[in-house]
Parts: C-alpha cells; structure tokens; sequence
C-alpha cells in the first residue's frame, strides 16, 4: 500500500495520502494562506481532495465548522480518516458528493466562506485515462470552472466570501464567470515562482453581493533560490 503520513507543522496534526490517487501541492496551501475565516464562521471546501484545506484552516483560523466535498470515493475516505486522525469529527466534516448537485444537497446561504483549489485544466483530450484519480484531479473532466462557481454562488450567505486559486491564463474567464454568478472579484494575488519569473498561480477572492472594486496585492513569491521558500511562504507552511 502506497499510504503514508505526513506532518502538516500545524497543531501537531497530520493527514494521510496516497500517492497512487492524488497528493496536496504547494498551491492548497498558499490558499489557506490567503483565505481568512473570521471567528465563528462555517466554511465549505469544494472538491477537497485529501482534506488538507479544511484541516489546515481549522488549524489556522477560529472558524466554528469546516466541511469539504468530494466526488471521489477513495479520496473522501482518506480525507475522513485524516479529521479522524486529528480528533477533528467535531469540527470537521467530509461529504462525499457531486458539485453539479449542490442545490440538492445543501441548503442555499448556508455558509460564510467558500473555498476551492479547482482542477485547472479544461481540455482532458489526450489523455490515457480521463477518468483515473490524478486526471479528475488536474482536469476539468467529472466538473468545469463554472460549475464550481455556480456553486460557491449557491451556498455563500450575500456578503460571503470565495477563495480559489486558479492559472492565469484564464483570468478572464474566472472573473467574467465570477459576475456571472453575482460574485465580485475584490482581491488578487498572483503566485510567481521566483522572483525573476512570470506567474504561474492566481490567488482569488470574491465576495457574494459586493460592489464592483478590485484590489491587486503584491506578487507572492515561493522560492528565493531552488529549494529554499521565501520567508513568506516558510510562515504559510507554519515552518
């Protein structure tokens, strides 16, 4: 079994992963960086994988209730044995079930915060199998882009917030998407590998009902040389 166990330097917790489905990236993390549960807030993760976005903001936050949704069965059952692992039952739900149903599945407004590290790629042509867990994954081949958004859009009390983040060559479709869906985009951020690179990730928050005012933060960097982080992304990581 390729199961393993590795430290998330949060709280003394840990998660469970298997290589052979999908592992989390550099990229779950920076989002629980920048998303922000205030005190006694509920949050709901879309697509969550192993878990690690709402273990970690639950670590990292006072938020009251995290939930994560998750069509795969084999990552929902890692996921759940990770919150069982931590003593997080309490706190922490996994569901397993399909985006595309969310309206009958959860009540709408039902929750103040909005998280999702979607697939990024909308073209799964070319590949061996579309359907394996890396592919559902990294492809937008079981849900798009607007999927997601529709249903951030459906759950998120008005005034609630989404935090994603996506590649930005397809800014203009996530923002156009976005509005589409009475989301306003407030804050970006875009995510460089190192200094003297161009962007490869876009870090995003959109608030349900808000005004039309957009704020651009200052470029994240991740590496200050191969293999070493900024101190900024050392602090994300709880290093």
């Amino acid at each position: 079994m390729a199961e393993r166990i590795d430290e998330l330097h949060r709280n003394g917790y840990k998660i469970i992963q298997n290589p052979e489905y999908f592992c989390f990236g550099c990229d779950a993390v920076l989002l629980t960086g920048f998303a922000n549960v205030k005190a006694g807030e509920t949050l709901m993760d879309l697509g969550t994988g192993c878990g690690i976005i709402p273990i970690l903001l639950e670590a990292k936050t006072r938020g009251s209730f995290f939930a994560g949704l998750e069509i795969q069965e084999e990552m929902a059952g890692l996921a759940r044995r990770s919150v069982e692992l931590n003593s997080l039952s309490g706190k922490i739900r996994i569901d397993l079930g399909d985006i595309k149903n969310i309206k009958e599945n959860y009540k709408a407004s039902s929750f103040d915060v909005v998280t999702s590290n979607p697939p990024y790629m909308n073209n799964g042509g070319g590949l061996k199998n579309a359907f394996s867990p890396k592919a559902i994954a990294r492809h937008e081949v079981l849900l798009t882009l607007d999927d997601v958004i529709k249903g951030a859009c459906h759950l998120l009390k008005t005034g609630g917030r989404f935090y994603m983040i996506h590649k930005p060559h397809r800014l203009v479709e996530i923002i156009t998407t976005l509005k589409k869906y009475n989301l306003e985009p407030k804050v970006l951020r875009q995510v460089q590998p190192f200094a003297e690179k161009p962007p490869e990730m876009i870090l995003i928050q959109a608030v349900k009902g808000a005004r039309s005012m957009v704020k651009v933060e200052n470029v994240l960097v991740i590496y200050e040389k191969p293999g070493v982080y900024t101190p900024e992304v050392m602090r994300i990581y709880g290093m």
